[in-house]
C-alpha cells in the first residue's frame, strides 16, 4: 500500500511542477530539450517538468537611462549628457533568439548613438534642439536593432552638465542679454513718452488757456507742501490768452 501512495504522491508533485501562470502583460517562450517550441499565451499552462522550459518576456514598454557620457561638442565644449529610452518587445522570439542579452545591447548602442551625435553638433544646438538630438539618437538605434524584435518609441536627452568656467560665460551671457533687452524696452518707453508729450505741447499751443489750467495744476501740486512760497514774476494777464 505505501508503495502506491509513495507513486500517486510523486505523480502529483510531477504534475503540479508543469504548472505556468502567464500574466497577461508577458509572454513565455517554450523549449523542448533546448529546442525552441513555440509562445505560450497568457493564462493557465502546463509543460512537461525537466523535458520543457519556458523564459518568459515581458511586452509592456520599458524605460531605461543612459548613463551620463562624456561628450565633445563640434566646437570643442566637454560637456556631460545623459537620457533616457523607452522601447518594447514586439517580437519575444527575436527578442530571445537573436540576441543575448536584448536590454544591455541597446543600452551600449544608445550610449554609443548618443555620443555619436551629440559629438557632430555645436553646444548651443544641443541645448536648443534636445528634441531633434533624440530622434536623431533613436533613428541610429532603431536601424541596429530592426532584426531583433524590439520597437524603440522614443529616445530623450534629459540632463547636460556643463564646466563650471563654461557655466559662469553663459551665465553672464545670459545677463548681457537680459540688459539689451531691458535698454531696449527704456528705449521704445521712452521714444513713446517723448512722442506723446511732442503731442501735448501742440494742444496746449493750440489752446492758451490749456496753459493756464496746466499753470493752476503745478500751483496746486506745489501748495500741497505747507511750507511753499509761490512768487509770481509776471502778472497772470501776461498769459497768452485765446483770443478765439
Amino acid at each position: 500500500m505505501y508503495p502506491s501512495v509513495f507513486f500517486i504522491v510523486i505523480i502529483v508533485l510531477f504534475l503540479f511542477s508543469g504548472i505556468r501562470i502567464i500574466f497577461e502583460y508577458k509572454r513565455a517562450l517554450k523549449f523542448r530539450f533546448g529546442k525552441y517550441v513555440e509562445i505560450l499565451e497568457p493564462g493557465f499552462r502546463w509543460i512537461i517538468p525537466i523535458v520543457e522550459t519556458v523564459q518568459t518576456v515581458d511586452i509592456r514598454v520599458i524605460t531605461f537611462n543612459i548613463d551620463s557620457q562624456e561628450v565633445m561638442t563640434a566646437d570643442n565644449v566637454p560637456c556631460s549628457i545623459d537620457g533616457v529610452v523607452f522601447f518594447k518587445i514586439d517580437d519575444p522570439e527575436k527578442a530571445v533568439l537573436q540576441v543575448e542579452e536584448y536590454k544591455f545591447a541597446i543600452t551600449q548602442l544608445s550610449q554609443a548613438a548618443l555620443r555619436d551625435v551629440c559629438g557632430k553638433v555645436e553646444l548651443d544646438t544641443i541645448l536648443s534642439k534636445r528634441e531633434e538630438m533624440g530622434k536623431n539618437i533613436k533613428g541610429i538605434v532603431e536601424q541596429e536593432t530592426k532584426d531583433w524584435g524590439i520597437v524603440i518609441i522614443d529616445v530623450k536627452i534629459k540632463d547636460i552638465q556643463l564646466p563650471e568656467n563654461m557655466r559662469r560665460m553663459m551665465a553672464s551671457q545670459a545677463e548681457a542679454e537680459r540688459s539689451r533687452r531691458a535698454r531696449i524696452i527704456l528705449a521704445l518707453a521712452e521714444e513713446q513718452a517723448a512722442g506723446k508729450l511732442l503731442e501735448a505741447g501742440k494742444l496746449i499751443d493750440q489752446s492758451p488757456s490749456a496753459i493756464k489750467l496746466r499753470l493752476y495744476q503745478t500751483l496746486a501740486n506745489i501748495a500741497a507742501e505747507k511750507n511753499s512760497t509761490i512768487i509770481f514774476p509776471f502778472p497772470e494777464e501776461a498769459l497768452p490768452r485765446n483770443t478765439k
